[in-house]
C-alpha cells in the first residue's frame, strides 16, 4: 500500500499485502515521536496502554509519565504495575483529579477499576480502550456510586435510549458495557449480565462506508502527487491494508531493509 503500481510488476496491488517497496514510490515518511520520547521497547507492557511512556533519566532513573499528543507531561510517581500506578494513569488520561483508593466496595466504580487492571481489559486495542474510557468516564459521573448488582437491564435500556440520538454512540456505550459485564459474569462479580436482550439500535450508515471505484482512486491520485502528505496517506491506507490506527504510526522507524515492519494493535 505504499503508491500505485504497474499491475504486472512485482510489488504491492490494490489487493495485496507486500510492503517491501517504499523506494520504488519514493515516499517521505515522518516519524510521529520526537527523539527525546523514544522508549524501551522490552521494558514496557504489551499492548501499550495508550499515551503511556518511559524515559530513562542521566543518573539511570526510570520515570512514567503520561503525555496526550504534544500536551504537557503528567508525572506517574506511584510504582510501576501496583494498582496505585493504574489509578494515577487513568486519572491523567481522563484529566480528573485521582479517585480515592477506598471507593465504595462493589459499587459500579469500584469494579470498573478492576476491570481496568484485568488481561481482558489487556487484551483489547489501544484505540477499543481509548473509545471506552471516554464511554465508562460519562457512566462514573451519573452512577460511579450504585451498587454493581443493583444495575438492572432497564438500567442499561435507559442508557442506550439517553444516546439514542446519536446511535453509533448508543451502541458503542452498550458495546462498552457488555464487555464489562461479560467480565463481572466471568469474575463472579454479578449473578447475570443485565445488557442481555438489549438489542443495538438501528442507523443510517449500517451498510458500512462507500467503497470507492477505481475511477475515484484514480481521481484522487491525479489530484494529489506523490509527495504530498494527502497522497502518503492514501498510499499507506490503500496498500497496506493497515487498520487507521496502525497506518498513522507509520514512520521512518519502522523501515527496515525497504520494508514496514510494524506490530499492529
Amino acid at each position: 500500500m505504499i503508491g500505485k503500481h504497474d499491475a504486472s510488476s512485482h510489488g504491492p496491488t490494490r489487493h495485496g499485502m507486500c510492503l517491501g517497496v517504499v523506494d520504488r514510490f519514493k515516499i517521505e515518511l515522518t516519524s510521529p515521536v520526537p527523539p527525546d520520547e523514544i522508549v524501551m521497547r522490552d521494558a514496557m507492557p504489551r499492548p501499550r496502554p495508550p499515551y503511556l511512556h518511559r524515559q530513562k533519566t542521566r543518573h539511570g532513573t526510570v520515570v512514567w509519565y503520561v503525555r496526550k499528543e504534544h500536551g504537557r507531561r503528567t508525572r506517574i510517581r506511584a510504582e510501576y504495575g501496583t494498582d496505585q500506578f493504574w489509578s494515577q494513569y487513568r486519572a491523567a488520561i481522563e484529566g480528573a483529579p485521582e479517585r480515592s483508593a477506598t471507593a465504595k466496595i462493589s459499587s459500579l466504580g469500584w469494579a470498573l477499576d478492576k476491570y481496568r487492571q484485568s488481561s481482558e481489559w489487556a487484551g483489547l486495542s489501544n484505540a477499543t480502550r481509548r473509545q471506552r474510557e471516554n464511554i465508562y468516564r460519562a457512566v462514573l459521573e451519573t452512577a460511579g456510586n450504585v451498587v454493581l448488582r443493583d444495575i438492572t437491564t432497564a438500567a442499561i435500556r435507559t442508557g442506550r435510549e439517553r444516546r439514542a440520538a446519536a446511535p453509533h454512540s448508543a451502541n458503542n456505550f452498550l458495546k462498552a458495557m457488555r464487555g464489562f459485564f461479560s467480565w463481572a459474569v466471568e469474575s463472579d462479580l454479578v449473578g447475570s449480565d443485565p445488557t442481555k436482550g438489549v438489542k443495538m439500535l438501528a442507523w443510517e450508515n449500517e451498510s458500512g462506508f462507500h467503497t470507492w471505484t477505481e475511477e475515484e482512486l484514480e481521481r484522487f491520485e491525479t489530484y494529489w502527487a506523490v509527495g504530498t502528505r494527502e497522497r502518503l496517506a492514501f498510499d499507506l491506507l490503500l496498500y497496506t491494508g493497515l487498520r487507521r490506527g496502525d497506518a498513522v504510526r507509520i514512520g521512518r522507524q519502522h523501515v527496515r531493509d525497504g520494508c514496514i515492519s510494524v506490530f499492529t494493535e
